[in-house]
């Protein structure tokens, strides 16, 4: 039989032993209970005074906190594609403001025509699409479906028509 104690170890010898003496198991117990009780209420104190951080900011708080900019795009059958996006679609910083409506400010690279000013906008479609009341791209359309949209990116795809080619499907990152 294996033995826990043995008594020749010199931890476990009757000198050693004999300093533990004064501690009964009787009085031990309140003491213990004690214990347990300012733990559990030490660890509610904690629970209860930590900040909330489950309030789930909506897809519009999301859209219309800042201001958006052109990051890169990919096309099906293509991959990225941002090299062929001219320069003064890439440095537009583009608003939305929570009442629907928006501003494109066209930066330092100015297109012709230009694409700067005002549209409206709304989410259609249980918020996957992202409707706008102007064309962002050559060949495209107001509507983009949304793919993805977090506190630091907005990624958008439709459908692009740039003659010779045939249809073929853009998806645009924008980035705070």
């Amino acid at each position: 039989m294996f033995c826990f104690f043995n008594a020749d170890l010199p931890f476990y010898s009757n000198k050693r032993m004999t300093n533990f003496n004064h501690l009964n198991p009787i009085t031990m117990k309140p003491l213990v209970m004690k214990t347990i009780a300012v733990l559990v209420l030490f660890s509610a104190s904690l629970v209860s005074c930590k900040k909330s951080s489950s309030h789930v900011k909506t897809k519009t708080e999301l859209l219309t906190q800042t201001t958006w900019r052109f990051d890169h795009a990919t096309a099906t059958g293509f991959g990225d594609i941002t090299t062929q996006i001219p320069a003064c679609y890439k440095d537009n910083i583009t608003t939305f403001v929570s009442n629907g409506t928006g501003t494109i400010d066209e930066s330092t690279n100015i297109c012709s025509p230009s694409t700067a000013g005002s549209f409206t906008w709304s989410f259609q479609s249980n918020e996957t699409i992202l409707h706008l009341s102007t064309i962002l791209f050559t060949g495209g359309s107001g509507d983009f479906t949304i793919i993805s949209l977090t506190e630091t990116n907005l990624i958008i795809s439709q459908l692009i028509t740039i003659s010779p080619l045939p249809a073929t499907t853009v998806e645009f990152t924008f980035k705070h």
